[in-house]
Order: structure tokens, then sequence, then C-alpha cells
């Protein structure tokens, strides 16, 4: 800080206590390689965690069992593994069989795929998972959103109804690329891409997918056979209000009915969370009354539409059935890519949701690497896009489960459906899979946080409703665009455009505060102080320039208009600096320049040590003099009011200014 000796003021000041305050040196850092400055900041940008820690000084082969543990949890938390944790895991993994099961077929049939998928993706996925998730909590399977932009972004190329065989290949490819994104995110651990998609998109994306789903699921609530394939809200009810005529009654009081029954169900869970399972169980209570209802009274020659045969046996390999050579390779590239990010999102936060509850940690990127190999295990055993969906996973989190294993009994009790029980499912009434699939999604629809974020933040909000609206009234794809361009946008308005303020003295302290925070600050006569709150960077460093010479002229316009002492310091915090680039020290040469034109000094307060470092190496800090470096706010403010009392300004012979002792 201060140079004394130069300046003539002491080293030892007084505070407003009367207590001696020491003025220290702006120290510069020490330098460091290139080379291992670049290592560090690789390592905090990918390793944040350390995941190497636990390998550091042990033998090869406990590095080799760590190792295995690290890529396969279970074989870490297996051998604490007991008979009591085995009891929960079952009753839990069967009541999340008997959810997995219904929502498989209709989730499928949302994705316009055979049915048997979803009972095929909630068989090999969940084993995967099991071995080498680190969630306790997470349920695995498919999910509706996934589903619905699976079939949005694969029907704008294919129709499924006129080449089935095509479509479906390309639902495999679509699924391996989700999968080969997901684990390379996680294995080269860059999960803080799937950071960018806020809150407040998920909400709105959610909420305005939900929304479309419910809405397309008319067609099986009135027994339509012909229905639009675009997702916004106009082509659907058009859709719908152009074929009054075609409305089957008997399906629509069936679909009411079993949906009724459903709300009533999770409303009673809701208001006794003890009779969880009811709810749980609901949806294959509906699947087994709606079939035998249809079976009994023979409704399917009476306009209401069932599933037919469902081919009996496990998953039978479809490695062969992707489509690397097929013209419709970017279509599946874009979108298991889509697809992925939004599985991410939605898995990794649900886990992390659950893990805060159990107070334990999941570690995302090793989520990423999980749900990538579980997804392309999957393409090539005849599955489709997995993640944790939240409805299955709260139920397996109410059931008590206690590790992975419940997964593993919903896999085994979905494999015996499949070997046994598959004919039984020819009479199951798509109607009841639709109303299954709208009770699901009813709790998508979180007007809540929306109403939290109106409150809170506008422009999340704003994000929030840009999505919902996008998704409704365009399709998903531009509603996941326009959210995520709005959070783009935020992030680089708050770097391209970040906060200037006035500080001023809380009073009886040596604190500098925000003056319109705190309105009973003082003033410091003939010095402004300025925070400046983010990195200086090229972005910034232009409006930085303008802002500071804006604030500038307004206090010298203010101490005119009163009479007061004119304006000699400018002092610049610059504590949220926490970095600067080249464009951002010319600013400070510039900023300098001006103010020397205009008989200013320009202070500096608090500066990093990574600012220190280059402001060191370009010279700044000989061109404005480490004397006028400060470690605090306080102590400039002390070292320019003693030059102020106890020095005057005389000129040199090269007309440069400098200052004399006047005691």
């Amino acid at each position: 800080m201060g140079n004394a000796d130069n300046y003539g003021y002491p080293s030892m000041m007084n505070n407003n206590n009367g207590e001696n305050t020491g003025i220290h040196r702006v120290e510069i850092p020490p330098p460091q390689p290139f080379f291992k400055s670049l290592k560090n900041t690789v390592k905090e940008t990918l390793f944040p965690d350390d995941p190497l820690k636990q390998f550091k000084n042990q033998k090869p082969l406990r590095k080799f069992i760590l190792g295995v543990q690290y890529f396969f949890p279970i074989f870490e938390w297996g051998s604490r593994y007991n008979f009591g944790f085995f009891k929960a895991d079952l009753i839990a993994g069967i009541t999340i069989a008997s959810l997995a099961i219904p929502q498989g077929i209709s989730y499928a049939k949302l994705g316009n795929l055979p049915p048997i998928l979803g009972l095929y993706s909630s068989f090999i996925p969940p084993l995967v998972y099991a071995l080498m998730g680190s969630s306790r909590d997470l349920a695995v399977g498919t999910v509706a959103v996934g589903s619905l932009l699976m079939a949005s972004m694969l029907g704008a190329e294919v129709n499924p109804a006129e080449n089935p065989t095509l479509y479906l290949h390309l639902a495999f490819t679509a699924t391996f690329f989700t999968g080969l994104f997901e684990l390379a995110l996680g294995f080269f651990r860059l999960g803080f891409i799937v950071d960018f998609l806020s809150h407040a998109t998920i909400v709105g994306f959610m909420g305005g997918a939900a929304t479309v789903v419910i809405l397309q699921q008319l067609k099986g609530i009135l027994g339509l056979e012909h229905f639009t394939h675009a997702t916004d809200v106009v082509s659907v009810l058009r859709s719908v209000f152009s074929q009054t005529h075609a409305w089957r009654w008997e399906s629509a009081v069936l679909g009411f009915c079993f949906l009724f029954y459903l709300m009533l169900a999770k409303f009673l869970s809701q208001k006794r969370p003890k009779l969880f399972w009811v709810s749980a169980m609901a949806p294959l209570t509906s699947v087994i009354l709606g079939t035998i209802l249809v079976y009994i009274t023979h409704a399917e020659k009476h306009g209401v539409a069932v599933i037919g045969e469902l081919k009996k046996g496990i998953n039978p390999p479809s490695i062969m059935d992707l489509s690397f050579g097929s013209k419709y390779m970017t279509t599946a590239i874009k979108t298991g890519i889509v697809t992925g990010v939004i599985a991410l999102a939605e898995g990794i936060a649900v886990g992390r949701s659950f893990a805060m509850f159990k107070n334990y940690h999941i570690d995302g990127n090793k989520e990423m690497i999980a749900f990538g190999m579980m997804n392309i295990v999957g393409s090539c055993t005849s599955c489709y896009l997995t993640t944790g969906p939240f409805s299955r996973s709260a139920v397996n989190f109410n059931a008590g489960c206690k590790t992975a294993v419940s997964n593993i009994v919903m896999a085994l009790a979905v494999m015996v459906t499949l070997l046994l029980l598959t004919p039984l499912f020819h009479f199951t009434p798509l109607v009841v899979l639709s109303s299954i699939i709208i009770a699901a999604m009813l709790g998508l629809i979180d007007y809540n946080a929306a109403i939290h974020l109106w409150h809170v933040d506008k422009f999340d909000f704003l994000v929030c409703m840009s999505a919902y609206i996008g998704v409704v009234f365009g399709n998903i794809e531009i509603g996941l665009v326009m959210a995520v361009g709005l959070s783009l946008l935020r992030v680089l308005l708050s770097v391209a455009r970040p906060r200037t303020l006035v500080l001023g003295n809380i009073p009886n302290s040596m604190i500098y505060r925000n003056v319109e925070q705190y309105p009973n600050t003082n003033n410091v006569p003939g010095v402004l102080i300025l925070d400046i709150g983010a990195p200086i960077f090229f972005t910034n460093s232009s409006y930085l320039r303008e802002r500071i010479s804006r604030w500038i002229d307004d206090e010298e316009d203010k101490l005119k208009s009163s009479g007061e002492t004119t304006l000699q310091y400018v002092i610049l915090d610059m504590g949220a600096v926490g970095n600067i680039d080249t464009s951002g020290i010319s600013m400070f040469e510039e900023v300098k320049k001006n103010l020397d034109r205009r008989d200013l000094k320009l202070v500096l307060a608090n500066p990093g040590a990574e600012v220190m470092k280059k402001l060191n190496k370009s010279k700044f800090i000989e061109t404005l003099g480490q004397e006028w470096m400060f470690l605090t706010v306080g102590e400039a403010v002390e070292a320019c009011n003693f030059m102020l009392h106890s020095c005057k300004p005389i000129s040199s012979e090269d007309g440069s200014q400098k200052w004399s002792n006047n005691v």
C-alpha cells in the first residue's frame, strides 16, 4: 500500500475509534510457470471435487480397487449390504415396478414406439444403473418429456405410421448418441454444460412439455384414430375440434373415470404420506381394472382401442438396427444430444434432491457416466431413452429404499412380466394409458414455482414463461432454444454490463457500502469511491470506461452545485474483480490518462492476486505507482484524506503534478 516515506503520511494512523491501524503494502504474487498455471486452471475447471485425491499414496492394488469402486459404486457399498436393507429394497422395488410397467407402456406409445419397448427399457437400463450409479434413491426408466421430444424431432423427418421400422431404428440410434454424449460429458468432466439449463428454464420447459403431453392425450381419451403429429396447442386443438363427429363417448367416459380415480389416489397419498402406495399402485390397478372391463364387455368392438398383442420374451438385441449409415444420421445425432441434455438435467436434479434429504453426496460426473452407459447398452438391447424420472424416484424414496438394489428388484419384476404376463395386456384400453400419462403430467406443471420466480426474480420468471410459451405455442425445440437463449443472454449481460456502485462510509466505522442500500452512509469529501462488481474483460472494458467517466461527471456536477470540496481522488474497489485481460488493462490506462487530464488521481483498493500479476506484467503498476494501491477501501480513504489535509500539489519542471508536505 501506500509509501509513507515518499509522501509524508505516517505508516500508522488512527481510525475513528482512536486505535492505530497499520497500512500494509499490496503484494505482487510470485510468478508461476505457464504450464503450472494452466494445470491449476484446468484442474479447477474440470476437477473441482479432486476425484484423484483418494488415489494418492496408495499401493497399486488399492488404487485398482478404488478405481473399480469409482466406476462401479456397487462394489463400494455392497460389502456393507445386509438383510435389513434387502427387505426395504424389495418392497420399494416391487412398488416402483407396479408404476414402471404401466408408465413404460404409456410413454412408449407417447413416443410413437411399440409399447413393448417401454417394458424393455425398464429391464436392462436399471440393471446397468444399479452397478454404476451413485444415487440410492433414483429409479430408472422412461420419461414422458423425453418420449415426446424424441417423437417430435424424429417424427418431423420420418412418419412412424408410414415407415415404422426406419423410425424404430432411428430411435435406437438417437438413444445410442444420447448415451455417447452423456458418457463423454461425464468422462471428460464437462457436466457444467448442463448447468446452463437454469432452474427457471427447467420449470418452464417441463411445464410446457407437460401441457403439450396432456393435450395430445385427448386423442386417446376421445378415441380418435387420426390426429396431428404437431405438438403446438393450436394444431392439437384444431385436430380435436375438427373431428367432433368422431368422438367416442364410451372412451371418454372410461378415460375420465380412471383419471378421477388416479387423481383421487394421488390426493390421498399427498394428504397422508404413509399411504404413498395407494398412488403408486393406482396406475397398475387402473390397467388391471380397465383390461378386465374391456375383456368382459368387448368394448374393443365399440370404439375403445386396445394395446393388442405384446411380444413375449426379454429384450432382443438391436445392435444391428443402429442406422449409422442412414441419410437421417444428422437427425439422430441432434435428437440424441438434445434429449441427452434434458435427460441429464432431470436425472441429476432428481438424484441431488433426494440425496439432500438423506444427507449424502452424489457425483454428477459419475452419474453422467452411468446414464451414458445405460443408454448405450439400452440402444443395443431394444431400449430407448431412459433417465431418472421424478415420479418413479419419489415413489422409490417414499417406499423406503436403501440402495440401488431397488432398481434390480424392479428390473426382475419387469423381466417376469416380459416372460409370463405380456399376453394379459392384450385388452388393456389405450384410454387408460392416456389417463395415466395425464395424471403424471399434471404434477410437472409447477405453477407455485412460477409464482415464486415472479416474486423473487422477474427476469427468471420471463425465462420460465418464454420456455413455457415456446413449447406450448411453437414446439419443444423452440421453447428450449428460447429459454436457453434468454438464460445465456442474462449471463452475457451480467458480464458485459457489470454493476458499478458508489460507496459511502458507514458512520463510526471503517466500512464502506453501497449508498443506495445504506442511505445513512457519509460521503468522503473530495473522494469518489466506486465498486466494480465483476471481472474485467474485453466484453465489458469499454462499458466500464464510459460508466466510470459518467460517475465522475455526475459527482463533479453534484459537488459544483452544492459548493462542496472539489473532487480530487477516484478510488476503485477491486474486491469483486477476480480477473482481468489485456482489454481491461488498456481500459485502466485510458481511465488514468483521462483522470490525469482532469487533475484527478486514480487509486486502486483490494486488487486480487491474478489482477496484480497482470497489472505488474503490463507495467501498469509502475505507471500508476504502487503507493496508490491499497489493501482496503478504508486504508485508501485514510491516505487520500491525509494527502488532502496535509499536502498541496506543486508543478514540476516537466509540467506533471507532484505533492509536497505542508507539515
